[in-house]
């Protein structure tokens, strides 16, 4: 069943700094307080707190780290559930981590399986093997980060016959640091992405130019099920609160159920789990 609820997020595209943890959860911190209002959501970029960098992972946290701990503050004194990567130091290595952080404390992760190789991710860190589907006031969603946008196999929306009009997910959502000189294929994927799966997908990306001399488009966006963009960013520093509409999606479900023609399979990786709060 798709969701009866409206749900409201909010996307951040800041400047990330490089490699300065504590003044990026100043700077993120300082863009949610001046420019988001009541929410259920609020998305930040992957590695939020340092940047793209093979170069910061000996400062990488662990789970009870202060990048952490932020976000649990944050949620709290919010009432949203906030979500975006970092690294994350555990004892299979560093994971690229996006974390889920809930107003009450509790929270979950998904570990990045994609690694960019070809800036070297896949030779530091440590891939992640299972994606999850969380639940946000009766939305399922699917949080997934950057490279992961070009691999539909794994994001592929499932179908359960045995529970008509159940999907995996309602929202497909990436944080990123995507390089502008990819911004064409990031637009187009997450218009594929949002077409195919039959689900709403957001895309949330840094601006500026890091540390290694890569500028960022920005380009944040939320595309609807149709793959039409119903807002998106341009090149610089932004902050946007997009409504999501459950009845229309539940509505182009029933008039497009395509998904009644999909077809089965199953993948040679981990199946998603699902958690709920």
């Amino acid at each position: 069943m798709s969701p009866e609820k409206d749900l409201r997020v909010a996307l951040v595209q800041g400047d990330t700094l490089w490699h300065d943890p504590k003044g990026n959860r100043e700077y993120y911190r300082g863009l949610i307080e001046r420019q988001v209002p009541e929410c259920d959501l609020i998305v930040l970029p992957e590695t939020f707190t340092s940047g793209f960098s093979n170069e910061a992972l000996a400062e990488a946290e662990g789970m009870d780290g202060p990048s952490v701990e932020w976000m649990r503050q944050l949620a709290r004194e919010r009432s949203a559930v906030i979500c975006g990567s970092i690294q994350c130091r555990t004892g299979a290595g560093v994971h690229n981590r996006l974390l889920w952080v809930r107003p009450d404390g509790s929270l979950d992760h998904y570990d990045k399986r994609h690694l960019f190789r070809m800036a070297g991710e896949h030779e530091r860190y440590a891939a992640g093997k299972r994606a999850i589907t969380v639940e946000l006031n009766g939305w399922r969603i699917r949080p997934l980060v950057c490279y992961d946008l070009r691999f539909p196999v794994f994001i592929r929306n499932r179908f359960d016959r045995e529970a008509p009009g159940r999907f995996d997910y309602d929202l497909v959502l990436f944080v990123a640091n995507w390089p502008a000189p990819r911004r064409h294929a990031w637009r187009t994927l997450l218009m594929a992405r949002a077409i195919e799966n039959l689900a709403y997908c957001i895309g949330v990306n840094r601006v500026g130019t890091d540390g290694n001399q890569v500028p960022y488009a920005g380009d944040s966006a939320v595309v609807d099920y149709l793959g039409l963009p119903l807002v998106e960013c341009g090149p610089r520093e932004a902050v946007v609160t997009m409504n999501l509409s459950a009845q229309s999606l539940r509505m182009h479900r029933e008039r497009f159920p395509a998904h009644l023609d999909a077809d089965a399979f199953s993948l040679d990786v981990a199946l998603p789990e699902t958690h709920t709060k």
